[in-house]
């Protein structure tokens, strides 16, 4: 690695430029409460999908069902209500934020209540 190539970034294969997605802290905090989800048997699978809009992951029970819970990230709203969105299986909006932890305390508490 030369002195010149320290520090730079490198696009995820595929990725393109203008695309929104996760910070490696954002990222770690929902993976983590998705395995641990996983493990009290509630979730079985994810997918996340990067637009030019927004980046979302999407928790499932069942592959093949709709998601049990929809996170999304929308920094054009990150000066109104908060560009952290946490969408219910129905496609009801559970809860707004401008901070991830505070918009993933409601399945927070539903794994505390799975847990129980």
């Amino acid at each position: 690695m030369s002195a010149g190539s320290r520090g730079a970034v490198v696009l995820f294969p595929g990725r393109r430029p203008n695309q929104v997605g996760f910070e490696r802290e954002e990222l770690m905090r929902i993976l983590d409460l998705y395995g641990r989800m996983v493990a009290a048997g509630e979730w079985r699978d994810y997918a996340m999908d990067f637009t030019k809009d927004f980046a979302a992951f999407a928790a499932f029970r069942r592959t093949a069902e709709r998601p049990q819970a929809r996170i999304e990230k929308r920094p054009a709203l990150r000066n109104r209500q908060g560009m952290w969105t946490l969408f219910g299986e129905h496609g009801q909006i559970l809860k707004r934020g401008h901070e991830l932890p505070g918009v993933l305390a409601p399945m927070e508490r539903r794994l505390v209540k799975a847990v129980d």
